[in-house]
């Protein structure tokens, strides 16, 4: 075994401990994160070469929850190993992944591969920040040529206003701030935050409050690196395009032929784009022929030179590479309820970015359930998904599993709205409800389309949110003195040649979600103040636009939506509503085509589209669960003949004797002789015995 080493730091109330050479000493770096009850192990590998004819860095980031870390088994009777990672462990990972990239070299082409595995989960606390600086851990320890080591916290918010760090599951859920945070010592690199509405001056405060934080962890991590020794760092294989390409790209184009590539669409733009790349190709065709140089390299320094000419338009003339200020938004246009048979439609559409948002509303138990190695089983009522075709940027590929694009945006989307949505409980709105997103085409920030989409098929619906959100990705460009410009609602070129996407969702007023990543080493916390200012003001454009259509919730759902009537029972008759293995439950649905759910408190919820049908299998319900009064009268089935009188079903699943006493005014030589089984009777209801039961009479009904 190789020497262990080990080094620890307070953070918030528990210590992070960071150990390594216990475990998976083959890999390029390993190191065991153990925060409070949370272990993670992640390990970091590089290859020596570069990979053959890529052209982006080929990182893998994988994250492993496995059930053992819980003290749990997979829920599946068939299947006890774990498989497809749940989407918790795909956010993870990508949170991982966003962070790391950007301090490693841009032209690096080796393999990375980090995994992150739970080992330990206490199922009270998140272990993404912890699986954060796991990997930064073991990439330090690695020796990966990495700028420097990252740090993530979790911070939550009273009542008071006041911040904490890591909160729980439950404080997170009922809190008004969950905010995640990676970065270095000098610089915030992510941000994945969701918010009660809060203002731009509080979650500033919250940056604050965790990347102080953040300081003493990267420390730790470079204090574990001294004491194992130190690291040789290795060599990357940088691609390293051929000069000859850049001076053939300087010579055959000037910067008109790059200022010339603009256009208010995105294939405007592309033609214009495609006008200066043949130029280029026609001149260097005898040299690639020959293999002097390669189209893959001119195509490099193209994209380098283009983005070079972008930047430089905005610097010196304000203007970006559609002719929009800097500020300036890009036409909105809304419409909903474009299909009368879905419960909510709508599309919203800001350029050339479309997403067409739909709502399915249904009963309660049709509600998600996780079944999730990081936290105790729970349930979920509002879902969103986001859905990302090729058509929508015009390619073409196969059409296979989610990806963990979707994924990711899907989850930005919903963290948005979920703030908004009405509570269960004290609004009395206790349906299931899923939005989907299908992206139709996409000019950039497709998500913050979904979000403005998902309010309006919302409130189209019906479903009463408290307030309208939409959201806004905001960009970032800088040139090598420092100077930047910060854009308003980027667009897809903005996107890949800028320094930061920069999501913010809320209204007027307050924030409910953030998304950053950025492509330099960290921004200041007065930039990100800007940007902020910035996307205020641009979410309060768009949703004026929205408003135009739809103001507010519609009054009432869609014809075509399930109705709920809710009431409650003494919880001792759940029993009887259910029935032996189901069955009265079973057969009240089929009978009455309703679906029915029972909390354990008692509260019968039936979900129906016919409302006659639920109000038949209500008073079904009620009958059955009716606790009799002396006096009333009810018509009864008798259901057995004793020598001492029968037995009548005076209301479904109850019976009650009536003595042979009580049949019939006189004597009455035998019961047999008044009513045999199956016949229907009036019985009055006279009280109970000695022992609870009740007592029926027919002769005095």
């Amino acid at each position: 075994m190789n020497n262990v080493q080990s080094v620890s730091v307070r953070i918030g109330d528990k210590d992070l401990s960071f150990e390594t050479g216990r475990f998976a000493y083959q890999a390029n770096g390993a190191a065991l994160a153990t925060y409070g009850d949370i272990s993670i192990l992640a390990t970091a590998s590089m290859t020596d070469d570069a990979r053959e004819g890529t052209d982006f860095f080929p990182m893998m980031v994988d994250f492993e929850p496995k059930f053992y870390a819980a003290g749990k088994m997979k829920g599946s009777r068939f299947n006890k190993r774990e498989a497809r990672p749940p989407d918790s462990a795909i956010l993870t990972a990508r949170m991982i992944d966003r962070p790391l990239r950007p301090l490693f070299p841009k032209n690096m082409r080796n393999d990375v591969q980090i995994v992150g595995t739970l080992l330990q989960a206490d199922e009270v606390h998140t272990v993404t920040t912890t699986a954060i600086n796991a990997a930064s851990m073991a990439v330090q320890l690695g020796g990966l040529p990495i700028e420097a080591p990252i740090g993530a916290v979790r911070v939550g918010m009273k009542e008071d206003g006041s911040f904490f760090l890591d909160p729980t599951f439950d404080e997170t859920e009922n809190g008004k701030l969950d905010l995640i945070l990676a970065g270095t010592e000098d610089a915030i690199l992510m941000v994945e935050a969701g918010a009660q509405l809060i203002s731009d001056e509080k979650m500033l405060a919250a940056f604050e409050f965790g990347h102080a934080e953040i300081k003493k962890i990267c420390q730790a991590q470079k204090e574990l690196v001294k004491k194992v020794g130190g690291v040789t760092i290795k060599e990357p294989a940088l691609k390293e395009p051929s000069q000859e390409a850049k001076k053939l790209v300087d010579e055959v184009l000037t910067d008109a032929d790059f200022e010339s590539i603009k256009g208010k669409e995105k294939k405007d733009i592309k033609a214009t784009m495609h006008v200066a790349e043949e130029k280029l190709l026609d001149a260097a065709a005898e040299k690639i022929e020959n293999e002097e140089v390669t189209k893959g390299d001119l195509m490099y320094f193209f994209e380098k030179r283009f983005a070079s000419v972008m930047r430089k338009r905005v610097f010196e003339t304000g203007k970006r590479i559609d002719d929009r200020d800097a500020d300036e938004i890009r036409p909105v246009t809304c419409d909903v309820g474009l299909f009368p048979r879905v419960h909510g439609s709508a599309l919203f559409q800001r350029g050339e970015t479309q997403a067409l948002s739909m709502t399915t509303i249904a009963g309660p138990g049709d509600h998600q359930i996780f079944d999730d190695p990081e936290q105790p089983e729970y349930k979920k009522y509002y879902i969103h998904h986001y859905n990302f075709p090729p058509f929508s940027v015009g390619d073409i590929k196969p059409m296979r599993s989610t990806s963990r694009r979707e994924i990711g945006h899907g989850a930005l989307a919903e963290r948005a709205l979920r703030y908004v949505m009405p509570d269960r409980i004290n609004d009395n709105f206790p349906y299931t409800v899923r939005v989907v997103s299908e992206i139709l085409t996409c000019n950039g920030s497709s998500s913050m389309a979904s979000v403005c989409g998902s309010t309006l098929t919302l409130m189209d619906a019906g479903v009463p949110i408290k307030r309208p959100i939409a959201g806004v990705a905001m960009g970032l460009l800088m040139n090598e003195a420092k100077d930047y410009k910060i854009l308003t609602d980027i667009m897809s070129f903005e996107d890949f040649d800028g320094d930061m996407d920069f999501k913010v969702t809320g209204d007027e007023e307050g924030i409910t979600a953030l998304q950053l990543d950025i492509k330099v080493k960290g921004l200041k916390l007065s930039l990100l103040e800007e940007a902020l200012q910035k996307a205020k003001i641009a979410r309060a454009h768009i949703l004026s636009k929205m408003k135009e259509v739809l103001p507010e919730p519609r009054k009432e759902m869609s014809q075509y939506a399930p109705r709920i009537d809710s009431f409650q029972i003494n919880p001792e008759f759940i029993r009887v509503v259910i029935g032996k293995g189901g069955e009265t439950i079973q057969g009240l649905c089929a009978d009455y085509d309703v679906t029915i759910d029972i909390e354990d408190d008692g509260l019968i919820m039936i979900t129906s589209t016919n409302q006659e049908n639920a109000k038949k299998a209500r008073a079904a319900i009620e009958a059955m669960v009716y606790e009799p009064k002396v006096g009333d009268v009810f018509e009864g089935v008798v259901k057995s003949v004793q020598d001492f009188g029968v037995f009548v079903e005076y209301l479904p699943g109850k019976e009650a004797l009536v003595h042979v006493s009580e049949m019939a005014q006189g004597h009455v030589k035998h019961p047999s002789d008044v009513a045999n089984e199956g016949d229907t009777v009036k019985v009055k209801v006279l009280g109970t015995d000695k022992m609870g039961r009740t007592q029926l009479s027919m002769k005095q009904a």
